[in-house]
């Protein structure tokens, strides 16, 4: 009597606890393992410019060369000095060549470069992608892609000081040029209003101190234009611009952008004008950037001549 007692209490208090199960929302048997969702991939151009060696050798290469060819510029002026009387006296500054800089309405047909006189020297580059990689933002894009937002970029600028790299080669290539007497001088679109998280964000990747409206070029500075030829302007009236670097051709001229529709193939075609062709590697240097930017509009017909096109189909 005492067993069916006890069988019957059992009965009643697993019915119970499947009952409690139930509400609670749990399932009274263990459920099946789910697996989690799968990791998103890398996308493509990210994983190449942030994480292959090959981008990282091509970053390496654009300042190696930038090197090399500053160095041969400084040691051919200060030549010509040593032959010229009128230039021995002590601290006496040498006559540089042109500037890599155009002069105001030059085209690809007549890139004339304004003239430097005495002025001390100095490199340009572009910022993001040219002097540092902006990893922190590039991971929350690639976590949750969607259209590029200005007020988002913003807050990159001001918040993400501390999660930027410098590019491979530009620590070198700063300090090397720093110590043959260059100025390094940052161009970049960043915001005029948030000059002082940039000078933060350039120290953080160990590329140096810069001041704002010396070493330090922002939009908003100059003209409130997102093509740079009013600051560079403006940089080459105090300093004689023997580089230039940049991922865009508009770190090199308004010209490659424009006014109104600019179709790819046009911008492509001007970076093979004759003037234009020798510049590539002697004074201008172009770094490696598939992730955003005026590089990545090209369709199928500009990208694959018609005449060009194979298919393996039946």
């Amino acid at each position: 009597m005492r067993a069916g007692v006890l069988l019957a209490l059992a009965a009643t208090l697993g019915g119970c606890a499947a009952q409690r199960q139930v509400l609670l929302g749990r399932p009274s048997a263990p459920a099946t393992a789910v697996d989690p969702p799968a990791p998103l991939a890398v996308p493509p151009g990210m994983a190449w410019l942030y994480g292959s060696g090959e981008a990282a050798a091509l970053s390496e290469q654009a300042y190696n060369g930038m090197v090399r060819y500053v160095r041969d510029v400084l040691e051919s002026a200060r030549d010509r000095r040593g032959r010229l009387p009128s230039q021995r006296r002590a601290g006496t500054l040498p006559r540089w060549p042109g500037s890599a800089v155009l002069v105001p309405g030059a085209t690809a047909a007549m890139p004339e470069t304004l003239p430097c006189g005495t002025l001390p020297p100095a490199v340009v580059l572009d910022m993001d992608e040219t002097a540092v990689l902006n990893l922190g933002y590039e991971y929350d894009d690639g976590q949750h892609p969607r259209p590029f937002d200005q007020k988002r970029w913003e807050r990159w600028e001001k918040g993400g000081m501390d999660k930027v790299v410098a590019v491979p080669g530009a620590v070198a290539a700063f300090h090397a040029l720093r110590a043959m007497g260059v100025t390094m001088v940052i161009n970049t679109n960043r915001s005029a209003a948030n000059a002082d998280a940039t000078v933060r964000a350039l120290a953080a990747a160990g590329l140096g101190a810069f001041t704002h409206g010396d070493t330090l070029f922002l939009k908003g500075d100059v003209d409130d234009r997102s093509g740079k030829d009013g600051r560079r302007a403006a940089i080459a009236a105090k300093y004689c611009v023997v580089a230039l670097a940049g991922d865009q051709l508009g770190d090199f001229a308004d010209l490659f952008n424009p006014p109104g529709p600019a179709p790819a193939i046009g911008r492509r075609m001007l970076t093979a004008v004759g003037p234009i062709e020798g510049r590539w590697g002697n004074g201008w240097f172009v770094l490696p950037n598939p992730v955003y930017g005026t590089g990545l509009g090209t369709g199928w017909d500009e990208t694959f001549p018609p005449d060009k096109r194979w298919s393996d189909a039946p």
